[in-house]
């Protein structure tokens, strides 16, 4: 494990950790990082073969048999249940959760289920993925989950009037509704999840030279490549989770939000108790879990 000042600390060996969206980017990072731990890795991906390039490469560079491949398309609901019923079947514990799997989208898609794709993928998949685990994580408490979320939340409200976005629809409103979806679920989580033994945590990367957003609209593609110099490295902005999912320094910290390993305030929007419990009930009515 590393703590904040990047010393190795024990390792993970005996511990199972999940990473969503993790062929490339932050993702990878995140499980090349944890896999040189020692920690057994679920790599989640939607495409079976850049994720199997990608598990192929960490394999090799880390000499780990304990990293593996699982699919799973989370703007799909039936895709993530099929996902966490296998892991399940697959796996006796789960240590630490990682969601991470995110999107900038283009234009306005609406998933088979009817929900706008931006607010599927980034809030509805985490929230689905930790409700369908959380009977797995609290058999091996003491764990923990973490959400990647982002700096964008700041500039995110949450349109309970219109949360799939159907009139004034434009991508950044629904990835920052998303990424604001994203810290009020994980402290709402943590309230819920209190004396349970599983922390819950969020955090912002960082601004990360990526391909993330390279499917979006043409000035993200071009913003991205033209700011990259002075961007993080994926490999850089993945030793958050690592830090978050490993460090023993925050063992008993839960229902924070971090930013290069330290807790940061988050926006006033994201402390709304009562928007953070009404966009949970939301979130349960869509997905058809309590």
């Amino acid at each position: 494990m590393i703590d904040a000042r990047g010393r190795v600390e024990p390792t993970m060996t005996g511990k199972t950790c999940i990473v969503t969206g993790a062929n490339s980017g932050v993702g990878y990072f995140t499980a090349l990082g944890l896999a040189k731990t020692g920690a057994r890795v679920v790599m989640v991906c939607r495409s079976r073969e850049r994720g199997g390039e990608a598990l192929d490469t960490i394999r090799k560079e880390t000499g780990s048999k304990s990293v593996e491949l699982m699919i799973a398309d989370f703007s799909s609901q039936t895709s993530i249940r099929t996902f966490a019923g296998e892991f399940v079947k697959r796996h006796p514990r789960l240590d630490v959760l990682i969601n991470n799997a995110g999107i900038i989208a283009g234009p306005r898609v609406v998933t088979p289920e009817g929900l706008e794709y931006t607010f599927a993928l980034n809030h509805i998949g985490y929230f689905l993925t930790t409700a369908l685990l959380l009977p797995h994580l609290k058999k091996s408490a003491p764990a923990r989950i973490i959400n990647v979320a982002s700096e964008g939340h700041r500039m995110g409200r949450i349109r309970f009037d219109d949360l799939q976005m159907e009139r004034g629809y434009t991508a950044m409103k629904a990835y920052n509704q998303s990424k604001l979806a994203n810290v009020l679920f994980t402290y709402e989580l943590a309230r819920r999840l209190e004396g349970t033994g599983i922390s819950a945590n969020c955090l912002h990367p960082g601004a990360v030279g990526s391909n993330f957003g390279g499917t979006s609209v043409w000035w993200m593609r071009v913003g991205m490549k033209l700011g990259k110099p002075f961007l993080l490295t994926p490999e850089k902005a993945a030793r958050g989770p690592v830090y978050l999912a490993t460090s023993s320094e925050v063992a008993n910290v839960t229902g924070k939000y971090f930013w290069n390993k330290r807790v940061m305030p988050s926006s006033g929007r994201s402390h709304n108790n009562e928007d953070a419990g009404k966009l949970w009930e939301v979130s349960e009515r869509l997905v058809g879990v309590r």
